[in-house]
């Protein structure tokens, strides 16, 4: 979780309030009274296996063996929380690992009053460099997730976005990027809003994922007339190829 908004949730949390941590397995919010997770209570801070905190929101623990809930979190069966039980919910770098984030968006506003969402923002996520030099983002990522005020969009993480470089930052711009703007996030009150979007054929799909690109650090007219050079000219050699494989009976 973003360092500053750990303070600030804190801040917000009262003593007697009931917090509630979704996927928060590999870091709990310590503060947090109930954890929901897939994975067992015995496993959790997991991120200490790599070097980083295995925890965050205090020293002490307020959940226990008992309150800790191992579950399928996207299985279609409201979570074992009775409705508005919770006075705050924290739900930070999961939504972008599971298969059914709409469901986990709709149970987070069912039990909880209020809450924090955090993602990795899509300029992290579009980075190549963060696990490997040549794709893009983390390989366990599901979705590119934009937050605009009180929305949440999920765009399926398209597996073109690793074709191309036009379609991802390099290496260079993540490393130059400052941590509150690898990451997004939203504090809500009562509701927020939440939806899919899909995008039809690789044309379509190709123009979202250079749009996005273009938009923050617009590669300049040369470079990509130079790459389209390339491209028409390694179409034209493979064609070439082929038709002297025909001849030759190959």
């Amino acid at each position: 979780m973003y360092e500053p908004n750990v303070d600030r949730i804190l801040s917000l949390v009262r003593p007697g309030d009931v917090v509630l941590d979704v996927g928060g397995w590999a870091c709990p919010f310590n503060r947090a009274n109930i954890v929901v997770d897939a994975e067992p209570f015995e496993t959790r801070g997991y991120y200490r296996l790599i070097g980083l905190p295995p925890s965050q929101g205090g020293e002490v623990e307020h959940f226990t063996r008992g309150s800790w809930i191992q579950r399928d979190l996207c299985a279609r069966e409201p979570w074992p929380i009775a409705d508005k039980a919770v006075d705050f919910a924290i739900c930070s770098h999961t939504l972008e690992d599971l298969r059914d984030p709409l469901w986990v968006c709709s149970e987070l506003q069912r039990v909880a009053r209020a809450g924090y969402i955090e993602v990795p923002s899509r300029l992290a996520e579009q980075s190549r460099g963060w696990e490997t030099p040549r794709t893009a983002g983390l390989s366990h990522h599901r979705w590119l997730i934009d937050i605009e005020g009180s929305r949440i969009s999920f765009l399926m993480k398209y597996h073109l976005l690793h074709a191309d470089w036009r379609y991802s930052f390099p290496a260079s711009f993540l490393r130059d990027l400052p941590s509150g703007r690898r990451v997004q996030w939203l504090f809500w009150e009562g509701s927020f809003e939440y939806e899919e979007r899909t995008i039809h054929g690789t044309d379509a799909q190709a123009e979202e994922l250079q749009r996005f690109v273009q938009a923050h650090r617009p590669y300049t007219a040369a470079r990509l007339a130079a790459s389209d050079r390339l491209r028409t000219g390694s179409r034209l050699a493979r064609g070439a190829a082929r038709r002297a494989r025909r001849l030759l009976g190959r």
